[in-house]
């Protein structure tokens, strides 16, 4: 017989967010406490693995003890406890992958382990139900990916990234513009200020496909600057961040529409980091208006970026269906969500 009201909970330190969440039935948020690193490594321009995983090792027992405290709970009251496996930066996930296996082995408790994509699409579930068969465009630093769904705990990916993710081009066209880290942000700010007067490349790839390539864009901006510059004329950034985010959000927004008409899909999910972009989600909102029959979600922003509470939802599902991780789970960086 099914167990009501699991409690599960979740640790995420994939990249740089230390992050521990409680969540009940895989839906309800007792607790949701991440510390951030951005200040650490904004002066790099970028994340600096040992310096992630340092803070990690830091952080960890105190936002742990944290999301245990606000969600006003005990050890004797977890059923669970689901930690992100991979992928992510192998010396940060190995933070907390070892947390997780101490709970688990000193308190007698289960260990699931979680894919980092699946807890972002995952984040959805926390606001409402899934209707399979459902597709997710999963959108962040590291990942550009679209997921097809036709139950729980299966990912077919028919879509992903051949170069650099949508955060990865916003972050080096940022840095063209000498703009802080991380760039996305700033951005999805200055094009809500400029006009895309700028024509930039639309990379489509093949008729048929729905992978993605942002490298060229990133190339042809960077490009654009520096001929403006040799040329001594001055470009608006707004106009160039406004022209780049067209051409990202144009591409994103297109092989989504196409692909969930193709697919037949009932619903259409947004997950991942960028997923909090403005000029993404209005984009999304306005075709899917013209589309009947298709449900959109997109997760509010404290859901977008790397938290604990969707790896407590994504393993709420492994834990009801039976999936157990053993104690000699590792960090592993490059992990299929496929497998």
């Amino acid at each position: 017989m099914k167990k009501e009201n699991i409690v599960v909970l979740g640790i995420e330190t994939s990249c740089d967010e230390t992050a521990a969440a409680v969540v009940r039935d895989g839906k309800e948020i007792l607790s949701n406490v991440v510390a951030s690193q951005i200040e650490s490594h904004r002066r790099f321009g970028g994340v600096v693995p040992e310096l992630a995983s340092r803070h990690h090792v830091e952080q960890i027992t105190i936002v742990i003890e944290e999301a245990m405290k606000q969600a006003a709970v005990t050890f004797e009251d977890i059923d669970a406890v689901a930690v992100t496996e991979g992928p992510g930066l192998v010396g940060a996930l190995l933070v907390g992958v070892n947390a997780a296996k101490a709970l688990a082995f000193s308190r007698n408790i289960p260990l699931v382990g979680v894919h980092h994509i699946a807890g972002h699409i995952y984040a959805n579930r926390l606001i409402t139900d899934f209707t399979f068969p459902l597709l997710s465009l999963v959108v962040s630093g590291g990942h550009t990916e679209l997921v097809y769904m036709e139950k729980h705990g299966s990912f077919k990916v028919i879509g992903e990234t051949r170069d650099d993710a949508a955060g990865e081009a916003y972050d080096k066209v940022a840095r063209t513009l000498n703009l802080p880290y991380p760039g996305g942000p700033h951005i999805d700010r200055l094009a809500q200020e400029g006009t895309a007067t700028i024509d930039l490349p639309r990379a489509w790839l093949e008729e048929d496909s729905y992978d993605f390539s942002f490298s060229g864009l990133k190339s042809a901006v960077i490009n654009t600057l520096h001929n403006a510059e040799q040329r001594g004329e001055k470009i608006s950034p707004e106009n160039v961040a406004a022209s780049f985010q067209a051409s990202v959000v144009e591409v994103l927004t297109e092989k989504t529409i196409r692909a969930a008409k193709e697919l037949g899909v009932k619903q259409v999910l947004l997950a991942g980091g960028v997923a909090a972009n403005k000029g993404l989600r209005k984009s999304l909102e306005s075709a899917f208006e013209r589309i009947e029959h298709v449900d959109l979600v997109i997760p509010p922003l404290y859901l977008c970026t790397d938290n604990a509470a969707m790896i407590a939802a994504a393993g709420t599902v492994l834990f009801e269906a039976g999936i157990r991780g053993a104690l000699d789970m590792n960090a592993h960086p490059g992990l299929d969500i496929e497998k």
